[in-house]
């Protein structure tokens, strides 16, 4: 059986995992720079790094020795090379390299969001490719076609701002601290979803994808008024969000009949309220509805494990010259979005 280690770096958060191929997690360890951040009220790239230079050794020594095992009993060694803030990637993708050089492993260099998009086969064995894909984090808004292990084709995407951004924004807005998610979704627990009029952004558009700027725009502009409370702002605000990723998403399952299930993952996908709206969507399509534990959708290098299993299965395996890359999208054969510039 297959033994990865695991290494994710991509942005706030160092993790280290042992993953057998049979989807055991054998240790794993996770080390937040919350506490870092937050005075600066969202990821300062330079602090980020630099913690992940200080965190990631002793942790790797750690998740071995918790493991039982020796870097010499590992099949592999996958680490994220992009997706993210190139500082943190270059810190786990050249760590990687040199375990790999030292003890003669294959190097298996993992999108990040790849791990995401792989992620819920870790938990769900019964997951059968294809199966349509919500991804939605800090930085991603997409709608994708999963086909395959490193067959993707990206349906949908956001124009201008991803919804985890927004919600990071709004927390912002409203003072309620970082990380912003979380924040927001606390909040709203004791908020009228119905007190604050806001937009939804391209609901009912025939094109397929998603936009969040201007949701935002308008959390301020309600928030300026004084007319509203923050629970009120915060609860209305998550319901617009999810009706624009609820409405967006039916528009690509009726495109995706083929699909076997409709996932979500990434950080928001921790949401709750979001995975209720899609379980109930999936529910009325008739399709089977995943979603990974909470934990396994925010950062983490179980999924960098598990997707370097999926990969070394099939032969994937990658050069010591990988390159880390701060962007790097999963269908790089997708056509732009309109207005979305440089995003993929």
């Amino acid at each position: 059986m297959t033994l990865i280690l695991g290494i994710e770096s991509s942005c706030d958060e160092t993790a280290v995992a042992l993953v057998r191929g049979d989807r055991s997690i054998v240790a794993q360890a996770v080390a937040s720079q919350d506490a870092d951040h937050r005075p600066f009220g969202g990821v300062v790239p330079e602090l980020a790094a630099r913690a992940h230079v200080e965190a990631l050794t002793p942790m790797i020594e750690r998740v071995l020795r918790d493991g039982g095992v020796r870097l010499a009993d590992v099949d592999a060694i996958a680490a994220t090379a992009g997706p993210g803030l190139i500082g943190g990637v270059m810190v786990g993708l050249v760590t990687a390299k040199a375990l790999c050089l030292a003890a003669h492993k294959p190097l298996l260099a993992v999108n990040h969001l790849e791990g995401h998009a792989l992620s819920p086969r870790l938990v769900d064995a019964e997951l059968e490719f294809p199966y349509l894909l919500l991804l939605v984090s800090g930085g991603h808004c997409q709608l994708l076609a999963v086909e395959g292990v490193g067959r993707y084709r990206r349906l949908a995407t956001t124009i201008d701002d991803a919804v985890g951004e927004a919600f990071d924004k709004t927390a912002k807005i409203l003072g309620l601290g970082f990380p912003g998610g979380p924040a927001v979704e606390r909040a709203a627990r004791e908020g009228d979803a119905r007190a604050v009029p806001l937009p939804r952004p391209m609901v009912g558009w025939p094109e397929p994808h998603f936009s969040f700027a201007g949701l935002k725009s308008a959390v301020l502009r309600a928030h300026a008024t004084g007319n509203y409370g923050i629970p009120d702002l915060a609860a209305s605000f998550q319901a617009a969000a999810v009706d624009c990723l609820v409405d967006r998403t039916q528009r690509a399952l009726r495109s995706m009949p083929e699909a076997k299930a409709l996932v979500v993952a990434g950080g928001v996908a921790s949401n709750g309220i979001v995975r209720t709206a899609l379980a109930g969507l999936a529910a009325t399509h008739g399709t089977r509805f995943v979603a990974p534990p909470p934990w396994l959708c925010t950062d983490n290098a179980a999924m960098i494990a598990w997707a370097g299993a999926e990969r070394l299965a099939l032969g994937l395996v990658d050069g010591l010259d990988a390159p880390a890359r701060p962007r790097w999208p999963l269908d790089p054969d997708a056509e732009i979005a309109r207005g979305a510039g440089i995003k993929a």
